[in-house]
């Protein structure tokens, strides 16, 4: 069978307008899809560079593809089953700056360039002090866009109308805000100087975002079916649910440039996304990253099986419906229709969404996803909220590796994060385990949890009945 490139199939080529840090699942799902479909119809005609934010990722393979890539659409639209597979074609090229610095930089002179996207995952928006101006490139993924932004300055000699929109996708409120921050942070610590801060706060503009769609990613159950139906071979097959919206807080002139609300598509450009993101994040995220651990130390793999599991189902509905939701503050009526068509998505018949690929970075997404709603209950409440509670009990003992059954336990995160875990599960004491994780103020939460009242003792019995009757028994016990 041919290998998927630019000689074995005839595809459009567009100009080079948008540079994307990540190459993952979700933004060749989402934002590629989203270009692809803008592409088709206005004239925006765009094409995508990525540049890969870590050191090991899929940029060789993407380029091996020529940016080329499958998507599977399954779901039900109006009431019938779609099942699409679509040839998506924006991606031009892909750049590894820890392998060729020079390159990334040489985006900066391309004067149609206009775009900045990201997904770097919550993590990825995070002000590192160690970093230098003459690292190649940055560690961290504001220092990386900083030594662009600077090369574009000196490049077109402070030209205002060089400037990027910035569209960070990373799920955090106010995600554009935090970025522009950290973007000043290395300004004044690298002394880049005022005309260059001038430059960027005239000519470049930072916006609020807020993404939603299911994306569980490479389909691997049925790549050997969608492959044979497309006929080539394709490494980088990705699968979405049909349902999509991307909230961007930010002018009409920024419509204007970016016309994707003029392509039929669910994109919006409004004067606040907050209402928005409070709202899917807390009933679609928040659930999605305390199920994962619960269900898959419960023997599930994925989000339906969870749903669809007789104790793990109650589980989420206790923490979806009677947790999460009373802590906003939107009508009832209009919360309980969104929580209930969360759920017909997550039990989607044509998506499996794997727990395992929910469960990367999964302290920084409790922190920003189910921390605020465990705080916002325990002060309406006057208790904590047990299933959220258990969730993060769940997360610490993913984290703590070993197997399920025949299966390894592989965790997937920020190194220093996984040798705490690994350093206090080493005592074998619950407590210490606990205390260690909701102390971690500096490295996760940026403040001391166990100042929370029940916490510590409510996470230490938590983990204890999880080690000592395993989780089903421990679900048992809150519901």
């Amino acid at each position: 069978m041919e290998q998927l490139n630019r000689k074995t199939v005839k595809v459009n080529s567009y100009t080079e307008k948008v540079i994307q840090f990540g190459e993952g699942n979700f933004l060749r799902a989402f934002i590629e899809w989203i270009i692809w479909k803008t592409n088709q119809k206005t004239d925006f005609n765009a094409s995508v560079v990525v540049v890969q934010p870590i050191e090991k990722g899929l940029v060789d393979v993407l380029n091996s593809q020529d940016g080329l890539y499958h998507l599977n659409l399954q779901g039900i639209d109006n009431g019938k089953p779609v099942d699409s597979i679509e040839l998506i074609d924006v991606v031009s090229r892909g750049i590894n700056p820890y392998q060729n610095f020079e390159d990334y930089l040489k985006l900066a002179e391309q004067p149609e360039m206009r775009f900045i996207i990201s997904n770097t995952t919550e993590a990825g928006i995070a002000f590192d002090p160690n970093c230098k101006f003459t690292d190649k490139p940055a560690l961290s993924y504001p220092g990386k866009l900083v030594q662009l932004l600077y090369h574009r300055f000196e490049y077109f000699k402070g030209d205002l109308s060089k400037g990027f929109i910035i569209l960070p996708c990373e799920l955090i409120f106010l995600n554009g805000k935090h970025l522009k921050e950290c973007i000043l942070q290395y300004i004044e610590l690298w002394q880049l100087g005022n005309e260059f801060k001038n430059w960027f706060e005239k000519a470049c503009g930072v916006y609020c975002t807020l993404v939603d769609r299911i994306v569980p990613g490479y389909p691997k159950d049925t790549a050997a079916q969608l492959i044979e139906r497309i006929g080539i071979e394709d490494k980088l097959l990705d699968k979405a649910e049909i349902f999509h919206l991307w909230v961007i807080e930010a002018p009409q002139e920024v419509a204007k440039e970016f016309p994707a609300d003029k392509a039929g598509l669910h994109v919006l450009f409004v004067p606040s996304e907050a209402p928005y993101h409070e709202r899917k994040v807390t009933l679609l995220n928040g659930p999605h990253t305390v199920l994962s651990p619960v269900g898959y130390l419960s023997g599930l793999n994925t989000v339906r099986e969870c749903c669809e599991d007789d104790l793990i189902g109650k589980f989420v509905d206790k923490v979806m419906f009677t947790e999460l939701l009373p802590t906003l503050n939107l009508p009832e009526d209009e919360l309980l229709k969104f929580a209930k068509d969360v759920k017909d998505r997550f039990v989607n018949p044509y998506v499996k969404h794997f727990v395992t690929s929910i469960m990367l970075n999964s302290f920084p997404k409790f922190k920003t996803r189910d921390l605020p709603g465990l705080k916002t209950y325990l002060e309406r409440k006057g208790e904590l909220p047990k299933g959220i509670v258990l969730g993060l009990a769940g997360i610490c003992t993913y984290y703590k590796g070993g197997k399920r059954g025949e299966d390894e336990i592989v965790v997937n995160d920020d190194p220093k994060i996984m040798d705490l875990l690994k350093n206090l599960w080493a005592s074998n004491n619950c407590e210490t385990v606990a205390k260690g994780v909701l102390a971690a103020s500096d490295l996760i939460w940026g403040e001391d949890l166990n100042l929370i009242p029940g916490l510590t003792q409510m996470l230490t019995a938590d983990l204890e009945l999880i080690k000592n009757s395993g989780m089903r028994q421990a679900v048992k016990s809150v519901l």
